[in-house]
């Protein structure tokens, strides 16, 4: 929220497997979380003053790692330790507020075993692209020389590379880490087919959500199709983004307080966007609300017609990342789709004059928020809501308000609605 992140509000959970159910790799000798992003070294005051203004926030002035920036040849404390010939869990997330991050550890292979809740096919890779919000969980072994080691996180598609590194250190270590530094791939076509490689891994026993048998998602008629079209403005001098050619910006009205009490139609006007953009140029700002039917089984498609790259989030869910490609989509993409075993995850990046597509059953009742991960884009707008109400006003479907809930705008002072049953 506004921009707390800019700020170093962050961490990481871990969230691991009842006892009793089997995952597919074995335990490992330590559990590590990295947290890379890039980082500026204004406050986030300043920060949200820029935006305010209507000014981007410009390039990062450096790239963290869990709050770090070491220097290749200055001597540093290691970061984690490893004993040799023991695999060792990396948990790492991109919390950064702007660039896509490649990361890498020296001299080691990285088997990817977790992608944001979902077990993948365990595919072994020298570096990994973890854009904005995304997180990757690999696994490595110790199996090199006694000595230190560079965890390198540097930025991609940005025209000025930048870097931060910890080391990384073998509990019988003799000598610092080599000063050559493992060197980062080149251009968003390679990134774009390691995103092909990822696989969701269907004999896993945990971390499969299963919402109406939706492991089989390919089997399902999709209800609804969704085009979502970054728009930018500079109007009057003042940055917005939007999708679809709207901006949207929060009402005084917490906008699932207004729906609640039965007062939306005094804050905001649902579906305000068209599932076929029409104009993503003219930016209207005002409250964005799509109206989604409850189990709907929808296909919504990321278009960028940028020349940067994007991340997208929902909360609330997951869903299925059955394709990423260049060009304008069209119906006919759908040949392409992965229809057998696209990672189930929460985060999915667009590449520069491309697509992604992903499917998914809205089937979690609430107001959810669809958003940009590139923060200056979220905050001036770049976001919407997605409106799932359920018919039956059941509580197995949505709970009742908090009694101790507080209450703001236009309905503080209502007497709250009949209970859920």
């Amino acid at each position: 929220m506004g921009m707390h992140r800019a700020a170093g509000a962050f961490g990481g959970l871990r969230i691991h497997s009842r006892a009793l159910i089997p995952v597919p790799y074995d335990e490992p000798a330590d559990d590590y979380t990295v947290l890379i992003g890039d980082w500026y070294t204004k406050s986030h005051k300043e920060l949200r003053g820029f935006l305010d203004s209507g000014r981007p926030l410009g390039r990062p002035d450096g790239v963290l790692i869990n709050g770090k920036a070491g220097k290749v040849g200055v001597k540093q404390e290691p970061l984690f330790t490893m004993e040799p010939g023991k695999t060792y869990m990396y948990r790492v997330c991109n919390v950064g507020l702007k660039a896509s991050l490649n990361f890498r550890i020296q001299g080691h292979k990285m088997k990817l075993v977790e992608m944001e809740g979902s077990h993948t096919i365990q595919n072994v890779y020298d570096s990994l692209d973890v854009h904005i919000g995304q997180c990757f969980t690999v696994l490595v072994t110790a199996d090199q020389d006694p000595k230190d080691y560079y965890i390198v996180a540097s930025t991609r598609f940005l025209k000025e590379v930048q870097t931060g590194i910890a080391t990384i250190s073998y509990t019988n270590g003799k000598g610092e880490a080599s000063p050559e530094l493992p060197p980062a791939p080149v251009g968003w076509a390679w990134s774009l087919n390691q995103f092909r490689t990822f696989r969701w891994n269907l004999t896993a026993s945990a971390a499969r959500p299963n919402p109406q048998g939706s492991y089989h998602y390919g089997a399902i008629n999709i209800t609804r199709t969704i085009r979502l079209v970054n728009s930018v403005s500079r109007a009057n001098g003042k940055l917005r983004y939007g999708f679809n050619g709207v901006s949207h910006i929060d009402p005084t009205t917490p906008l699932k307080l207004a729906e609640y009490f039965n007062v939306g139609d005094k804050v905001f006007k649902y579906d305000v966007i068209k599932d076929e953009p029409e104009n993503t140029t003219d930016l209207s700002v005002q409250p964005n609300v799509l109206n989604m039917t409850f189990r709907n089984f929808v296909e919504i498609i990321f278009e960028n017609h940028e020349k940067s790259i994007q991340s997208y989030h929902i909360d609330g869910y997951s869903f299925f990342a059955v394709a990423v490609e260049p060009g304008t989509w069209s119906p006919q993409n759908r040949m392409n789709y992965n229809l057998l075993d696209a990672v189930s995850r929460h985060t999915i990046q667009v590449f520069p004059k491309s697509w992604a597509a992903i499917l998914l059953t809205f089937d979690n009742a609430g107001m959810w928020n669809i958003r940009s991960e590139r923060w200056e884009r979220t905050y001036l707008g770049q976001q919407l809501y997605a409106s799932i109400l359920s018919p039956e006003r059941s509580l197995r479907d949505e709970y009742n308000i908090p009694e101790n809930a507080l209450l703001c705008g236009i309905v503080k002072g209502l007497p709250k609605p009949p209970s859920y049953t």
